[in-house]
């Protein structure tokens, strides 16, 4: 979706509504925030000196919870990624007021006009941040990566890190990234396309405020934003397989798209006027699109939304955990300051690579987590669809009686899923004799952003 523009400032209004329908709060219980207050005066006592390191962080211009900065260099015809993780395990103690908050948020939440934070900010955000001023503890992965794009984990420490410069994705510029920054993520990209992986990124969606107003807008990620996020599925890769060879962990997995999901998204393709033909693998057609076309980045977000999703899987025995997206055994270790599992997956990499037994609280945790972050991740689906509802509605609100293009994506029980061809809108008719792939003209009834619903009705 383009820009969605609000003279009415009914924006503002139903993101309220939707931090109260699901009762967030970027507040912390008393003893939360103080036991935060007092861990993140902690003196680091356990980390090698890795300050000569050049390390840089890449992010959002806003963000302050830097969870990885990194550092590239050249070993030969290899490339090695000193990947720095904020050391969340180090400051966080085990059964303490934040772990136990951090088990019922599972992740943090994001919203278009905020988060709400898995920790709070005096850590997330200061002591724990791997912000350029000073030097903070982190956890090193030493990645290296050949000329095929294989990820291999060289090492693992917890270290002293100094970041040189807090660069943003909206204004990086080549020379500011280390030298071997767009190799790695070329090698990784390619060696992706050939495990036949596709990994969908959408535009995301970001509130400004003009006038006193809120615009809703959908960003596509910058050039800076895709090859850094090449670095965290290597890093990932990489501890996966470690841990996958120890015979325990915590995996990220996902089930390829089902049958009747795929007839969707041709459908949906046709109404959003993008070629694809019927022999051509889903996977083709995710590389070829692009998040500028606004019409290919409504078909982005279609297809993560016919995706059956994806899950956390504790290590079994004989079982091969398996990510269809990335087309590999996948693991998130790299964002711990914004997702509970990972802090585990973290210190389960640092005792491999000591050669220690995994710590009892991690194997433990690993039971456990994915019915956590099952559950989080439910709620962050419910936000974002409440969200997307109600760009929608403010989209189409005074364009009551317009007549719009559509096209039967797929029917059931209560009657049609329709495509409307301009704006990308996603709606439903109670008409059961509708086929998919019909062609279709329908008139909008009602748009309705206190609701967050739109009502069409078929012409003719």
């Amino acid at each position: 979706m383009r820009t969605v523009v609000d003279p009415q400032c009914v924006l503002k209004d139903g993101l309220e509504a939707i931090w109260t329908q699901f009762q967030l709060s970027t507040g912390f219980p008393p003893a939360v925030t103080a036991e935060a207050e007092v861990v993140a005066r902690r003196t680091p006592d356990q980390h090698i000196d890795r300050t000569s390191l050049p390390f840089v962080t890449l992010d959002p211009a806003a963000s302050r919870d830097l969870d990885q900065a990194f550092a590239i260099e050249a070993a030969g015809s290899d490339l090695l990624l000193h990947y720095a993780i904020a050391d969340v395990g180090w400051f966080v103690p085990d059964g303490g007021a934040m772990d136990g908050e951090a088990w019922v948020r599972g992740t943090s939440q994001y919203l278009p006009d905020g988060k709400v934070s898995l920790y709070p900010t005096a850590l997330s955000e200061d002591a724990a941040s791997l912000l350029p001023d000073g030097e903070r503890p982190a956890v090193v992965f030493t990645v290296r990566l050949d000329t095929a794009g294989v990820a291999r984990l060289e090492g693992v420490e917890r270290a002293l890190i100094r970041s040189r410069a807090k660069l943003a994705y909206e204004t990086a510029t080549e020379d500011q990234l280390p030298a071997g920054f767009g190799e790695f993520a070329r090698r990784v990209e390619a060696a992706e396309v050939a495990r036949g992986g596709a990994r969908v990124e959408p535009p995301e969606q970001e509130v400004v405020t003009e006038d006193g107003c809120y615009r809703l807008r959908f960003r596509p990620q910058s050039w800076a934003e895709q090859r850094n996020a090449a670095l965290s599925l290597a890093a990932n890769l990489a501890v996966a397989d470690a841990m996958l060879k120890a015979r325990t962990g915590l995996f990220r997995t996902m089930d390829e798209p089902m049958e009747w999901a795929v007839r969707r998204l041709h459908h949906t393709a046709k109404a959003l006027g993008i070629d694809w033909p019927k022999k051509e693998p889903l996977q083709q057609l995710e590389h070829r699109l692009s998040p500028e076309d606004h019409n290919q980045a409504a078909l982005m977000i279609a297809i993560r939304r016919a995706s059956p999703g994806a899950a956390y899987e504790p290590y079994r025995e004989g079982v091969m955990p398996w990510h269809s997206a990335v087309a590999a055994t996948y693991a998130h270790a790299t964002a711990p300051l914004r997702r509970l599992a990972d802090r585990f997956v973290v210190e389960t990499a640092l005792a491999i690579a000591d050669g220690r037994p995994v710590p009892e609280r991690a194997t433990a945790a690993f039971e456990l987590l994915p019915k956590v972050m099952a559950r989080a991740d439910g709620l962050a689906g419910q936000i974002n669809r409440a969200v997307v509802d109600l760009a929608e509605a403010v989209a189409l609100q005074g364009r009551e009686g317009e007549t719009f293009e559509a096209v039967v994506t797929d029917t059931d029980q209560r009657g049609a899923r329709i495509q409307i061809c301009s704006p990308p809108v996603i709606a439903r008719l109670k008409d059961k004799s509708l086929v998919a792939g019909n062609e279709l003209k329908v008139r909008l009834d009602a748009a309705d952003p206190a609701t967050r619903t739109v009502h069409f009705s078929g012409v003719g």
